[in-house]
């Protein structure tokens, strides 16, 4: 499928000063039809912004974060546009799963699959990091070389994982409870196992534990928020300890927060992710070429 040179605005609507719409594109990586939704703050109007991209968590479309998280808000205060893809290729020729919410529509996993019959269509991760931006990039005022990337969950391991391996193209990162030690817990096993095959040493490149001891950056804080009530925290599918005690080692500086009596949920999400705004904003703000 060739690369897409027009978008399908599927809809827009006028939020805090800037605009809210969702997009449909024929996509060169996915081999089908995918959506993001981009928020335009109000300066867009006037000048190119910075932007943040937001990995959504399993099961999820682009449409939960958008109407959820409340995050326009901060956007349209600090100045950055938003856009949140899909989380896996959908539709027609699709393959569908016996595991729902672990592999197939709506659990992409942020990984470019080696195993049939996931290899055709969900290469997420490539979708996320170059042919997505490319295309924000052709249409829309934003700054290119002022991104970050965020994610909740499923998306929160997948923003560790695509800012630690393209700290050139991600000037910042945030996760709200990611899945931080994807070879360590159930949901990873068979995600990797389902979309990657057997070889584990293939899994390490989308597992965020493991690559910080190569790709830390001593310049910039990753924040991560993960609640203490987290059903999945207490299930082992998390792991943020694990996480930590790695950048610990390796130099990377994180600040992680446990919030105390908050869950999975898109409650939890709304709650600080002005917070995560506000990390972005401090670093892709800057005015002088400095990166934090």
């Amino acid at each position: 499928m060739p690369a897409s040179s027009s978008l399908e605005r599927l809809s827009t609507s006028r939020c805090f000063g800037g605009t809210v719409a969702v997009y449909r594109h024929p996509s060169r990586e996915c081999q089908c039809g995918m959506q993001f939704s981009i928020y335009l703050p109000p300066q867009a109007e006037h000048e190119p912004v910075p932007v943040l991209y937001y990995l959504s968590g399993l099961t999820c479309t682009e449409e939960n974060f958008t109407a959820k998280a409340g995050a326009q808000r901060y956007a349209a205060e600090y100045g950055l546009a938003l856009v949140a893809p899909d989380t896996s290729p959908r539709g027609e020729g699709c393959p569908t799963t016996r595991m729902p919410g672990i592999l197939g529509m709506g659990a992409g996993f942020y990984v470019d699959a080696t195993i049939s019959p996931w290899d055709r269509h969900y290469r997420t991760y490539s979708y996320v990091v170059k042919e997505l931006p490319e295309l924000v990039a052709a249409h829309f005022p934003i700054r290119g070389d002022r991104a970050g990337i965020c994610g909740h969950s499923m998306g929160g391991h997948g923003a560790l994982v695509c800012g630690l391996r393209h700290r050139d193209r991600y000037r910042s990162i945030s996760a709200l409870a990611p899945i931080a030690a994807p070879m360590q817990c159930p949901w990873g096993e068979k995600a990797f196992s389902g979309y990657l095959g057997g070889d584990r040493t293939a899994w390490r490149a989308y597992d965020a534990t493991e690559l910080v001891a190569t790709h830390a950056d001593p310049n910039r804080t990753i924040l991560i928020d993960v609640g203490t009530a987290d059903p999945f925290l207490a299930q082992g599918q998390l792991l943020p300890e694990v996480f930590a005690a790695a950048c610990q080692a390796a130099g990377q500086p994180l600040t992680l927060r446990r919030q105390l009596g908050y869950d999975h949920s898109y409650y939890f999400v709304a709650t600080f992710l002005g917070d995560h705004i506000r990390h972005h904003a401090a670093v892709l703000q800057l005015d002088r070429g400095q990166w934090l």
